[in-house]
């Protein structure tokens, strides 16, 4: 997989907070950020996988 480069500017205090939380998980800001937001989309397509599951199954016994 290619990597790219993301450039953001985010409040000091975040990071601080940011900072924090990856240490508490050994981990480096980066990891961190770029783990939260793989966790987010896997949370986000499961949710709809789900919610089409539900669909299927409410309009195949209706």
């Amino acid at each position: 997989m290619a990597s790219t480069v993301l450039s953001l500017r985010i409040d000091g205090e975040l990071l601080d907070r940011i900072r924090h939380h990856a240490a508490r998980r050994g981990m480096s800001v980066q990891d961190y950020v770029v783990r939260t937001l793989v966790r987010d989309d896997f949370d986000e397509r499961f949710k709809t996988a789900v919610d089409e599951t539900e669909r299927f199954y409410r309009s195949s016994t209706g």
